[in-house]
């Protein structure tokens, strides 16, 4: 079996409801779809993010990353010479949702001709996810009534608050608010995109202790060293690395220096090959680690839950899987579902995301 076509399809779908974080602001999602096709008829999908505030990319330049660099580099290559492939795709820096995106496509490849779902191959822990919910920059009252009506209608019970482009007073009266209203049962963590100093993330811990916030997300930049370290120290629930730790060599820089104790797992940016290592690091050091979302689409949740429900230390926590009920559509032919505040693992061959071929045509973008 050789790899003799590979498709980026660009498209866009909008936001039902735009997302707004610390480092950025998104109205629609701007993806690639890449198609990998073999000699033996045999195809694999994948969903490539780019999110240009965070690491660069652009659907443009993803695109043209895929066309003229990678795909004439690995075209007529077994997909299982996956070593080959990736020390061919490394040539190159940078461009992680771009290589995280071949790679995926590679393995739902092998799923398909091996018949089995891409989560067995992995690791097959469990059948299932359970989600956790982001909310962000609103009012207090607001994100609690969102937050209630989230738990009441698909049984989620872990909420991430986006935090840090606005007045610290506000953040720390929404912790407030969502803790009262919510009650000790459900997990509540912190997620700044790099919107604080490490000064004004221990100034939010200190006023919120007592809360039981269970973790502390990319507080502020990598680059402040020393203040990053002394947060670390000095804070009394994980800080997790994301934006600064997309490869495994970021995440030993970062734990190895004392920057993050914990750390953010993203398939996007990873594929599963690069997130094996990424988590063999952690369990080896004993970190703890989420499942995060790259304000994905129901194809990119599809591959998170494959490598998340594969593992037991991936698995512990809730996955941030619900980023796609803020999008007007999808390409998916068979759509997600969150029923008790988990989602299964799709018992087919691959990672399971059929693509619909009327909604492709609707929202590609090259025609």
């Amino acid at each position: 079996m050789k790899i003799d076509r590979i498709e980026a399809i660009p498209y866009s779908i909008p936001y039902s409801r735009p997302l707004a974080f610390a480092s950025g602001y998104v109205s629609d999602a701007e993806h690639v779809l890449i198609r990998m096709h073999t000699d033996e008829g045999i195809s694999g999908v994948a969903d490539l993010p780019p999110r240009p505030y965070t690491y660069g990319e652009t659907q443009q330049s993803a695109m043209a990353v895929v066309e003229t660099i990678f795909a004439p580099a690995i075209l007529g290559l077994d997909p299982l010479e996956r070593g080959k492939i990736h020390a061919i795709l490394n040539r190159t820096v940078h461009n992680q949702t771009a290589k995280g995106a071949i790679d995926i496509a590679l393995w739902d490849i092998i799923g398909k001709s091996c018949d089995k779902p891409v989560s067995s191959l992995l690791g097959a822990y469990t059948d299932r996810m359970s989600v956790s919910h982001m909310l962000g920059f609103k009012p207090a009252s607001e994100l609690l009534d969102e937050a209630v009506s989230i738990r009441a209608e698909y049984g989620i019970n872990t909420f991430k608050l986006k935090v840090g482009r606005r007045p610290l007073a506000l953040d720390i009266e929404a912790c407030h608010v969502l803790r009262d209203g919510l009650g000790s049962d459900v997990d509540i963590y912190l997620d700044a995109n790099r919107g604080w100093t490490a000064n004004e993330a221990l100034e939010v811990l200190r006023r919120t202790e007592g809360l039981g916030l269970s973790l502390l997300e990319e507080p502020c930049d990598a680059k402040e060293t020393m203040s990053r370290r002394r947060l670390v120290t000095k804070s009394a629930i994980p800080v997790v690395g994301d934006e600064s730790v997309p490869t495994a060599g970021d995440v030993s820089r970062e734990l190895l220096s004392g920057g993050c104790n914990a750390i953010s797992i993203k398939t996007a940016r990873s594929g599963f090959t690069e997130a094996q290592q990424i988590l063999g690091l952690c369990t080896g050091l004993g970190i703890d680690v989420v499942m995060g979302n790259q304000i994905d689409s129901q194809i990119g949740t599809l591959a998170t839950i494959a490598f998340g429900a594969a593992h037991e230390a991936t698995s512990r926590r809730a996955g941030e899987l619900s980023n796609f009920l803020d999008m007007s559509d999808d390409l998916l032919a068979e759509p997600l579902t969150i029923i008790n505040g988990t989602i299964k693992v799709r018992d087919v061959p691959g990672v399971g995301a059929d693509i619909d071929p009327e909604r492709l045509e609707r929202y590609r973008q090259d025609r």
